[in-house]
């Protein structure tokens, strides 16, 4: 058994495409390693867990496939496949007027507390 632990949060707060790549590229990498992953968003963060995703659509996003890095559309459909579990903060959504917003599918809205007892005593990376 590995000496690291096996749960990982990963929080996003932030709306921009490089933190929400990343958050993915984190949550995917402990995912492919056997990890638990819970992602949770809040604030802009919740953008990512949109459906449709607007961060696809960021010029970014075309500039890193083009260098053949993994962008958004294909980090997300990898979390999904591995089983991360992504929570849109209720409290973020409100704050930030996305009350409503469709959500991809299988993605859950809860709160804080809901992550932090996912995450148990696991390690919280926060983008």
């Amino acid at each position: 058994m590995s000496a690291h632990p096996k749960r990982l949060g990963v929080l996003l707060e932030s709306g921009g495409h490089a933190r929400a790549h990343y958050a993915l590229v984190v949550a995917a990498g402990a995912a492919a390693l056997g990890r638990e992953v819970t992602l949770f968003a809040t604030n802009l963060g919740c953008l990512l867990l949109a459906e449709p995703c607007p961060l696809l659509a960021d010029a970014r996003e075309a500039a890193i496939a083009g260098r053949g890095v993994a962008g958004i559309g294909t980090l997300l459909a990898a979390c999904a496949e591995m089983g991360v579990r992504r929570i849109a903060c209720e409290a973020g959504l409100k704050a930030e007027g996305l009350a409503g917003m469709a959500l991809a599918p299988g993605v859950e809205v809860a709160g804080i507390a809901t992550f932090l007892d996912a995450v148990g005593d696991g390690p919280i990376v926060t983008l």
